[in-house]
């Protein structure tokens, strides 16, 4: 994103764009099909200083973003992901503030994985209406979950920490709702 456009939006960069064109090529002429991740945590600083993932308008920049990319690379570009491991960005990079941009503050979190969430499902409307063909996903990193033991606390506890790791971003994506826990 920040190498394409270095404010986030706007004006675009030419020579990044055309670095892109490029390797697409490239991969394609050496018989390899290119799959592009839109964002694996590269969110430009112009706009993380305006917010980042925390402010809402952000999806809609990320969609502008994406629908710029299916315009000048879905014609040889079939394979897209819109966000690498959101839960990454949103928990670690917000929440635990191990990852940038480090912040610890839990209503924080939870705006930015609503963000995300809405940013993957605008790109994904972007694609079907302007890229011809392929196809298009998120990269979710989940973790099996089992409780300790039989019992029902431990049951308990063990489905809340799959709804938490796992379905936060699985049920908006696949159900259209967040988990009830």
């Amino acid at each position: 994103w920040p190498r394409i456009l270095p404010a986030g939006r706007g004006e675009v960069n030419p020579a990044g764009l055309d670095f892109y064109q490029a390797l697409v090529d490239e991969l394609l002429e050496a018989e390899i099909k290119p799959c592009l991740t839109l964002y694996h945590w590269d969110l430009p600083q112009a706009l993380q200083d305006a917010g980042g993932w925390a402010n809402p308008d952000c999806a809609l920049w990320f969609r502008d973003y994406a629908a710029l990319l299916f315009d000048k690379l879905g014609d040889r570009v079939k394979f897209w992901i819109t966000i690498n491991e959101p839960f990454v960005i949103a928990f670690i990079g917000h929440a635990l503030g191990v990852h940038a941009p480090g912040i610890i503050d839990i209503d924080t979190m939870l705006q930015v994985g609503h963000t995300l969430l809405k940013a993957h499902g605008l790109a994904v409307q972007a694609f079907r209406q302007g890229a011809p063909g392929g196809e298009i996903g998120i990269t979710l990193d989940l973790e099996r979950t089992m409780p300790a033991s039989d019992s029902a606390e431990d049951k308990a506890a063990a489905e809340r920490y799959g709804a938490f790791c796992n379905r936060w971003f699985l049920d908006p994506i696949m159900k259209g709702a967040y988990p009830a826990e």
